[in-house]
C-alpha cells in the first residue's frame, strides 16, 4: 500500500504536458500536409514510367562487355580514377585541417583567433560541393585534378570541425602528468596529445573519404573526372544497359568499401 501510494504521488506530480503535446503534434501534421501540397501526381506522364521501366531493366540486364573492359573507356578505369580522386582528396583535406583545427580550438589559442579561424571554416563548409567543381573547372579546366581539389577543398571544412571537437576533450590530466614528470614539449605532444587524436583523426578522415567516394560520382556530371560523365551521357543518350553496368560498378565499389572502413572503424574503437 506504501509503495503503491508513492506510485500515485509521483504520477500527481508529474508535469501536465498534453497542451505542449497537442500544439507540437498539430504543427506536425500541418506541416506534412502542407509539404504534401507540392506532390502532383497529374503530371507524370506515361513516359515517365516507361523510363523507369527502362532503368530497372539496364539494372538487371547491364553491359557486361563495358563491365569487363579493362582500357580506359571501361568502367573499372573509370571506377579505379574516382577512387583515386576522393582518396587523394581526402588525404589532402585532412592534411591541410590539422593545423586549422588547432588554430580553431579554444584550449589552445584565444578565443579571438578561434573565432575568426571558426568563421573562415564556417564560410568553407557553406559553399556547396558542387559549386566548388564549377569554380575549378573554370580555374584547371575539366579533368581529375580539378575533382581532387573540389574534395579537398569541401573536406576541410567539415573535418576541420570535427578534429576541433576532439582537441577540445583532450585529457589534460595526462598532459600534466608528463609535464611533472619533466617531458619536453615534443614529447608531451608523442606521449600525451597524439595517441588521444590519433583514434579519432583517422576514424574522421575514413568517415569523410566514404562521403567523398559519392560525391567524386556526382562531380564527373560537371566534368571533373571520374565516372560521373560517362552515366549523365548514357542516360541522355537512353542507353539503359550502360547506365546498368556503371549503377552495378558504383554499388560493389561502395559495398566494399563500405565493408573495409566499418571493419577500420571498429577495430580503431575497440583499440
Amino acid at each position: 500500500m506504501i509503495m503503491e501510494s508513492r506510485v500515485q504521488q509521483q504520477l500527481k506530480a508529474e508535469p501536465n504536458t498534453w497542451r505542449y503535446k497537442l500544439i507540437s503534434g498539430s504543427i506536425i501534421v500541418f506541416l506534412l500536409l502542407w509539404s504534401a501540397t507540392s506532390i502532383e501526381l497529374n503530371q507524370l506522364e506515361t513516359g515517365g514510367w516507361s523510363i523507369a521501366r527502362s532503368i530497372v531493366a539496364g539494372l538487371l540486364n547491364p553491359n557486361t562487355e563495358l563491365l569487363l573492359d579493362f582500357t580506359s573507356t571501361g568502367i573499372a578505369y573509370l571506377l579505379l580514377e574516382t577512387i583515386a580522386i576522393a582518396y587523394l582528396g581526402t588525404v589532402v583535406g585532412a592534411i591541410l585541417a590539422v593545423p586549422l583545427a588547432f588554430l580553431s580550438a579554444v584550449n589552445i589559442v584565444p578565443k579571438s583567433v578561434a573565432f575568426v579561424l571558426r568563421l573562415f571554416i564556417m564560410v568553407i563548409r557553406t559553399i556547396p560541393t558542387f559549386v566548388y567543381g564549377l569554380m575549378f573547372i573554370r580555374v584547371t579546366g575539366p579533368g581529375a585534378f580539378a575533382g581532387l581539389l573540389t574534395m579537398a577543398l569541401s573536406s576541410i571544412g567539415m573535418i576541420t570541425k570535427l578534429y576541433v571537437e576532439s582537441i577540445e576533450e583532450l585529457d589534460k590530466g595526462i598532459i600534466e602528468s608528463l609535464d611533472a614528470a619533466g617531458c619536453n614539449g615534443f614529447e608531451k605532444i608523442r606521449y600525451g596529445i597524439l595517441p588521444q587524436l590519433f583514434p579519432t583523426f583517422l576514424s574522421t578522415i575514413i568517415y569523410r573519404f566514404d562521403m567523398n567516394l559519392r560525391d567524386a560520382t556526382v562531380l564527373g556530371l560537371v566534368g571533373a573526372g571520374g565516372i560521373g560523365a560517362p552515366l549523365i551521357f548514357a542516360m541522355s543518350a537512353y542507353r539503359w544497359n550502360e547506365v546498368g553496368s556503371i549503377l552495378v560498378g558504383l554499388i560493389i565499389l561502395i559495398l566494399i568499401v563500405e565493408y573495409i572502413s566499418t571493419k577500420i572503424r571498429q577495430k580503431l574503437v575497440r583499440g
